[in-house]
């Protein structure tokens, strides 16, 4: 089959969040199946820095949405998994250092930037269906590329959609006024279509234009099609029928300790002697005390509240008092948050650590350092984090919700059975608690056997990769 995935970002060249990972590692595992799937992203200046060498179309892409006209440059290359690469350059709206905006606010004209490449990536497929080659689906993320399947359809194309849907909170929401902006026009704007509460919402039109919509994992595929869980949109969620949950994967082609370049010690599940010798150089590297029998916690993601950073910002003083716990933190987001976290670490007494937006390299070392990995997202679609944690030997502490219950199998009192640490509360209480439990479990003489359980998880992209190719090929039987 031949896939056209569209997204907004691409590890390792730009990353916000796991979405870069996912679209770095699905279309690579999808090529390795015999697909041929080709990534359209827009041509940040990432792309360029980095090197990477693209060829410039002869004949860009013109493109009318409402009064506006836009032309889009097309560049083609090809990544180092040999996946095919489209780059969109249109002026002034990606040639920016942030993705999705800078300084903790999004930028104004986001809704224009990204119908921008949602026209061009439908744009493209017309290309194709009218050269008698159709792409046998073209596969969508979030609501930055959701106006694809809308547009696609407004151009009459046949070439079925999917749309994934990485986090339900993010939306897409903005004012009435930019429908001509995104090419659309009052007779879009209804409750069977782009309108939300008197305003507009490109993934709700994105959720009723694509031919499939899928989530990344089975539990949060049922929470968002509850009022509790759906942001408002479980209602559309719901009579769109089914919602399919598949779990996402770790590209051990990266993320691996048994070949990992970026630690000073490779290991693997049967011997991890090195880790302690990982756990060392990182305690080295953020001037904690070098000290082998002090469990070391890493807490890795966004700093805001989805993550539970308020929590473990709560949490954190009980863990310190109650154990001899090191603990390093790395993240960016919030604002306010961000002072908080640093004014706990203050207090710490040189035993915890804050690294702003750590580089990716020594969130790696981390992982490999680390003996507990802190996951008390409030809510969380799929997360990487615990799955990334796991491989390199360090149980998770992880809010039971979302994919996080699809991922971690809470330990039994023995540690006979089990993968990590589960607390059902989304509270500071329940978090201190889980901790404890996992310190005390560090402490005894099981925890070898556990860590050896958890690294030998079968966590990479091939059983997602084919249950993708299962739905690729559903959409094309059921039209």
């Amino acid at each position: 089959m031949e896939i056209l995935f569209v997204t907004t970002e691409l590890a390792p060249y730009v990353k916000v969040g796991g979405l870069a990972d996912v679209s770095a590692a699905l279309p690579k595992t999808l090529k390795a199946l015999g697909h041929r799937v080709t990534v359209v992203v827009p041509r940040y200046p990432a792309f360029e820095q980095a090197g990477l060498l693209v060829a410039r179309r002869l004949t860009p892409l013109r493109l009318e949405l409402g009064s506006r006209s836009h032309e889009v440059t097309v560049f083609d290359g090809r990544l180092s998994s040999q996946v095919d690469l489209v780059l969109l350059d249109a002026p002034g709206l990606f040639d920016r250092e942030g993705v999705y905006g800078e300084r903790g606010e999004d930028f104004a004209d986001n809704h224009l930037r990204f119908a921008v490449l949602s026209r061009a990536a439908a744009e493209l497929a017309k290309q194709r269906e009218e050269s008698g080659a159709p792409y046998d689906a073209v596969h969508v993320n979030d609501w930055p590329s959701a106006l694809v399947a809308k547009y696609m359809k407004d151009l009459g194309l046949k070439t079925p959609t999917l749309l994934t849907i990485h986090n339900i909170a993010h939306q897409g929401i903005f004012p009435k006024s930019t429908l001509s902006d995104l090419g659309l026009s009052e007779d879009d704007f209804t409750v069977d279509g782009i309108e939300f509460y008197g305003s507009v919402n490109v993934l709700k039109q994105g959720i009723l234009s694509a031919d499939v919509v899928t989530t990344v994992s089975p539990t949060y595929a049922r929470e968002i099609q509850t009022e509790a869980g759906g942001e408002r949109l479980h209602g559309v969620l719901q009579s769109k029928g089914r919602v399919v949950g598949i779990v996402n994967g770790v590209d051990y082609g990266v993320w691996n300790p048994a070949t990992d370049s970026n630690l000073v010690a490779r290991y693997d599940a049967e011997n991890a002697s090195n880790k302690a010798r990982c756990k060392g150089a990182l305690q080295k590297e953020l001037s904690l005390p070098l000290d082998e029998r002090a469990p070391l916690l890493v807490n890795v993601g966004r700093i805001v509240p989805q993550k539970g950073t308020d929590l473990f910002i709560d949490a954190l003083p009980r863990i310190l008092r109650g154990s001899n716990a090191q603990v390093v933190v790395a993240g960016d987001g919030d604002s306010a948050l961000i002072a908080k976290l640093e004014a706990a670490i203050e207090k710490s007494h040189g035993r915890a650590v804050f690294v702003r937006a750590a580089p990716e390299a020594l969130v790696h070392r981390m992982f490999a350092a680390a003996d507990i990995a802190l996951v008390p997202s409030r809510f969380e679609p799929c997360g990487l984090v615990q799955m990334y944690a796991q491989r390199y030997g360090a149980p998770p502490v992880a809010h039971a919700t979302g994919g996080l219950i699809d991922t971690v199998v809470d330990c039994d009192a023995r540690l006979e059975t089990g993968t990590g640490f589960l607390f059902e509360e989304a509270t500071s209480d329940a978090l201190f608690a889980a901790t404890t439990r996992a310190i005390s479990a560090w402490e005894s003489s099981a925890w070898p056997a556990l860590r050896r359980r958890v690294m030998r998880l079968d966590r990479g992209w091939e059983r997602a990769a084919r249950q993708y190719e299962q739905a690729y090929k559903a959409l094309g039987t059921s039209r």
